[in-house]
């Protein structure tokens, strides 16, 4: 059964064309994509390094009247995590506890990759969206945001008239 996690409005701050201060950032990433399509191809620390940080992968489904996004979240619970949302962005928050270790093995690691890190992802939306009725709900580690279009962002079809 699915649980519904808050999504917080944060008031517009700009007005006219939407301005984009990390976009450099995604079109970088999208060239390495083009350079390196295949993920194997890359290491898969080079992110964590490069952003300090774990990035959740995301998923955006573009559907009639709303978009979907799906964020992998695996280690938070519903409780860790934060979601606000703007008409043009959605920005994603987890923050890991760090929890103290009952009976920690003896001895040196050998080997020790299991962590949850804190992260911060701002996802810029295709179109925009009406915010102010988002939904979202989290259930085992996945997390799925739905955004009704706004107004103006609907496909609408034309009649095409003869002349």
């Amino acid at each position: 059964m699915a649980t519904t996690v808050p999504v917080k409005r944060v008031p517009e701050t700009r007005t006219g064309e939407t301005m984009r201060p990390l976009g450099v950032f995604e079109e970088m990433e999208q060239l390495a994509e083009r350079m390196l399509p295949l993920s194997w191809m890359r290491p898969l620390h080079t992110e964590r390094l490069f952003w300090g940080g774990a990035i959740p992968q995301v998923d955006i489904i573009d559907r009639e009247a709303e978009l979907v996004v799906r964020a992998a979240v695996p280690g938070f619970d519903k409780d860790d995590i934060e979601v606000s949302s703007t008409a043009d962005a959605v920005t994603l928050r987890g923050c890991a506890e760090a929890e103290e270790k009952e009976g920690e093995e003896e001895g040196e690691y050998y080997r020790h990759e299991i962590r949850c890190e804190d992260f911060l992802r701002t996802i810029h939306l295709p179109c925009l969206v009406d915010d102010t009725r988002a939904k979202a709900t989290f259930k085992d580690g996945m997390l799925e945001l739905i955004l009704p279009k706004a107004e103006a962002a609907k496909r609408h079809t034309v009649k095409i008239e003869e002349a």
